[in-house]
C-alpha cells in the first residue's frame, strides 16, 4: 500500500490534494470529478467532498488503488 505524507507543520491534508500527490489524478477538476462521480472512498465509505481533510491512518480507495495517509 502506498503511502502519502502529510506536510510538515500540519496536522491534516485534503482529500483533492492527496489524490493528486498520489499520481491517481492531474488536476484538481481531475479530482472533483471523480470525488463527486462518487468513485472514491475514505476508510471505506463513499466521500464526495474534495476538501475532506484527511488525517494520520485514514485509508483511501480510487480505481483500483488505495493508499494510507502518514504524518
Amino acid at each position: 500500500m502506498m503511502e502519502i505524507q502529510i506536510r510538515e507543520g500540519e496536522d491534516f491534508i485534503r482529500l483533492g490534494q492527496a489524490l493528486k500527490k498520489a499520481g491517481l489524478v492531474g488536476s484538481g477538476v481531475d479530482a472533483k470529478m471523480v470525488i463527486l462521480d462518487g468513485a472514491v472512498t475514505v476508510n471505506g465509505e463513499v466521500e464526495e467532498r474534495r476538501g475532506k481533510k484527511l488525517r494520520d491512518g485514514d485509508i483511501v480507495s480510487f480505481d483500483g488503488e488505495t493508499f494510507k495517509v502518514v504524518k
